[in-house]
Parts: C-alpha cells; structure tokens; sequence
C-alpha cells in the first residue's frame, strides 16, 4: 500500500514549485536530461502509447532557431536559459505499440485512423509534458512551459525529416532565478471549479 509523500516533496513539486522566467548561470548537465527522461518515461499514458518526441536544445545555434520561431516576449527566455525542451508528438505512435504495448493488437486500433491518432497524441504528449516537468522539479530543477511560438516554424526547423511528428509546446529548463518569477497567481478552492456527481 502507497504512503502519502511529506510535505516537502508536495511543496517541491506543486505548492511551492513555480514557473520561471530566468536561470541562474548554473548549467545543466547532459546526465540530467537523462535522468528527467528516465523518470517521466514511467508517467502513465493510454496504451502505453509515449507519443511524446523530445528536443533538448542547448546549442548557441539551435537556441537560436527556436528562438527565431517563438514571441518576442519569449525569446530572450530561450536564448538565455540553460536548455528548452520541445515536446512534439508523434502521430504514427502506433507504429511502436507492438514494443510498448504487447498485450494486445494496439497498433490495429489506429490504423487508417488518423484522427484518432492525433487526438491520441495530443492527448497522451500533453500528459508526457506534465511528466516533464514534475520530473525536473523533483531532481532539482526548474522549468518555464511556454505557448507563444509559431509551431510550423518550429516544425520546419526541427521535425523536417520526421513529418510525423509536430509540436506540442516548450518548455525552458535550468536552476530558477527567484528575480525572474511573477507574484503568485491565486489558485481558486475546491468549490469553485469542482463538482462530484
């Protein structure tokens, strides 16, 4: 039987967690990009589907490119931090369903069914990003998940050889500056958006 987690894990990961705009000079290692994946890998998706494709961009050149693809408010956030993270989705995910999911013929259920493949990604991706970041947060980093980017670009410029796969949204990933955070947002009750039928 699970144990509830302490206080600090919850403050780390969810009360006191923020989303950050700047970083520290700190660096982040190539060790622990792997590390967030090989935890989030373990976060649940329909199927076992892990549609999720993951960019870690941490060149002068590739910030550059994702930069060039985003708001103006947003690229000085990936010019600057450590590394961003694409989190795309791969739309022919049910080609590896026969590995991830061997239980059953999981890859019939989306053949000829693009819509449904989409929806699926979308779905299950968008789940891998939340699995992203809870991941950096509990292994001591800090991220900023970011809308505000034209997504054909940044799909020009880093999925051009996989057509399959398109972004979803990004994400910048380093040690947090506490000068670049906003006062924190309200977060309503229970009540307010919540019912039980």
């Amino acid at each position: 039987m699970r144990q509830k987690l302490d206080d600090t894990v919850l403050d780390a990961v969810f009360r006191d967690a923020r989303s950050y705009n700047g970083y520290t000079d700190q660096p982040v290692a190539e060790s622990e990009l792997h590390a967030i994946w090989d935890l989030m890998k373990w976060g649940p998706t329909s199927a076992n589907q892990l549609p999720a494709r993951l960019i870690w961009v941490t060149s002068d050149e590739a910030k550059q490119k994702l930069a060039d693809a985003c708001s103006a408010q947003n690229q000085p956030k990936i010019l600057n931090a450590p590394v961003s993270v694409i989190i795309g989705m791969d739309t022919n995910f049910h080609e590896h369903l026969p590995e991830l999911f061997p239980h059953a013929d999981a890859k019939s259920w989306f053949d000829g069914n693009a819509e449904l493949r989409e929806a699926s990604a979308f779905r299950n991706s968008t789940l891998q990003g939340a699995y992203f970041i809870i991941a950096a947060r509990m292994l001591g980093l800090d991220t900023g998940p970011m809308s505000g980017f034209d997504a054909g670009k940044v799909d020009a410029a880093f999925f051009h050889n996989t057509p399959a796969v398109r972004t979803n949204f990004i994400s910048t990933l380093g040690h947090g500056d506490p000068a670049t955070i906003y006062a924190r947002s309200p977060r309503p009750d229970f009540a307010k958006f919540n019912s039980i039928a």
